[in-house]
């Protein structure tokens, strides 16, 4: 019988350092085999998903116990300066400083006198730090600017004309802001024009701030997202709406019930490069992540991501035809040859074992790793069962359902 693994991305991942958002005390997370890179709270499309996989892989900043990230929380300035020295390797450029509110057996004294030799942050009048009050969104961007050495080619002013609220920007803040847009570190969620610099900065911004901080200097690769300020169009080629990708997968067929509990999640690979006046912009073997779901008699492949070869991902919107195909199982029927190159939904790895009575369905052939036995009250009384049967490799060509810009 032949055997099929679904498809999966991973990453070696590294130890997780979680940061209690208000806490005198940080929690710290022994490092488990694999560290956690997606949580409860983060959905697939959330806007800083990508942000903080790649920051959780890196060890920057990573979630909480529970299997959360609270992507909304404050960041206060101590724990700021843990992630800045988790993030960044730079030589001190002043000596250190004693501040009279961070003792020396803080939890965060080492991290702040790090980030501040290094020209990350500073203190205020009267040798303060203020360990525990949250960090504005203008300070991180201060911060990642002065730590990393930049300033603005330009006039403050023509890089902040990209803000509608531009004239909330410290004075003292604004050349620091200025190179900061000029370098892409500056996102903006829900309004890319909208800075809010006084507001308190949230994870999921710290987040998005760091990892554009990294990009900038060349530590790790871009993630296309419409709330980078700088990003635009003009350096990108537009895939049109209505262009067709073709797909391929290593299942010859997949098997899907009807009664499937859930969207059954899959990953393809494009077949060939997507090339524009000859240059590839999505090179052949990039992966589009998605789900299968039912419609009517049938079922429908959704793409969500477009992950390139550098891991790079691209939201992408893109549909399958809706496959009606069916094979018809029943009672008593050869497993083996029903599922020989088959990779199979939980409903129909239920199906096929409750009809045949054959135990041999192997958890590697479920797509998204459903119990075989998950979905069975529906075969009560019955002895036979129609699936739905993809071709993945023809059936699932995928029409873009929105311009795609690819960089």
């Amino acid at each position: 019988m032949s055997r099929f693994r679904p498809m999966q991305s991973g990453t070696a991942l590294f130890a997780m350092l979680a940061l209690t958002a208000g806490a005198a005390t940080p929690l710290v997370i022994q490092a488990p085999a694999q560290a956690q890179t997606s949580f409860s709270d983060v959905s697939r499309g959330y806007w800083a998903e990508g942000f903080i996989q790649e920051l959780s892989r890196r060890n920057v900043i990573s979630g909480f116990p529970d299997g959360s990230f609270r992507p909304n929380d404050p960041v206060t300035r101590s724990q700021f300066a843990a992630m800045v020295r988790q993030a960044f390797s730079r030589s001190p450029m002043r000596q250190s400083a004693s501040f009279i509110d961070v003792p020396s057996n803080y939890w965060a004294n080492a991290a702040i006198q790090d980030a501040y030799t290094t020209g990350f942050l500073s203190g205020y009048p009267g040798n303060v730090f203020r360990p525990e009050e949250y960090i504005p969104r203008a300070q991180v961007l201060v911060s990642l600017a002065n730590g990393l050495g930049y300033t603005p080619s330009n006039t403050s002013g023509s890089a902040l004309q990209a803000y509608r609220d531009a004239g909330s920007i410290p004075n003292w803040a604004a050349g620091s802001i200025a190179a900061a847009t000029e370098k892409q570190i500056v996102v903006n969620y829900p309004n890319v024009d909208t800075l809010n610099p006084n507001r308190s900065a949230t994870r999921a911004e710290v987040a998005a701030f760091i990892h554009q901080a990294l990009v900038s200097a060349g530590q790790t690769a871009s993630i296309a997202s419409p709330y980078i300020v700088g990003e635009t169009v003009t350096s990108s080629t537009q895939i049109p709406s209505g262009t067709t990708l073709t797909v391929r997968h290593d299942a010859e067929k997949i098997l899907l019930s009807r009664e499937e509990p859930d969207p059954v999640p899959l990953t393809l690979s494009l077949d060939r490069d997507v090339v524009s006046n000859g240059r590839v912009l999505i090179p052949a073997n990039s992966r589009v992540a998605g789900e299968l779901r039912l419609e009517g008699e049938g079922a429908r492949f959704y793409a969500k991501d477009l992950i390139l070869s550098n891991n790079t991902t691209v939201p992408i919107s893109a549909t399958s035809a809706l496959v009606t195909n069916t094979q018809r199982v029943t009672k008593g029927a050869n497993v083996v040859e029903i599922l020989a190159g088959a990779a199979l939904g939980a409903g129909a790895a239920a199906a096929i074992t409750g009809l045949t009575g054959d135990r041999v369905v192997e958890p590697e052939t479920v797509l998204g790793g459903g119990a075989v036995g998950a979905v069975a009250g529906f075969l009560l009384g019955r002895d036979r069962v129609t699936l739905i049967s993809i071709n993945p490799n023809t059936d699932l060509a995928l029409t873009l359902n929105a311009p795609l810009a690819m960089r």
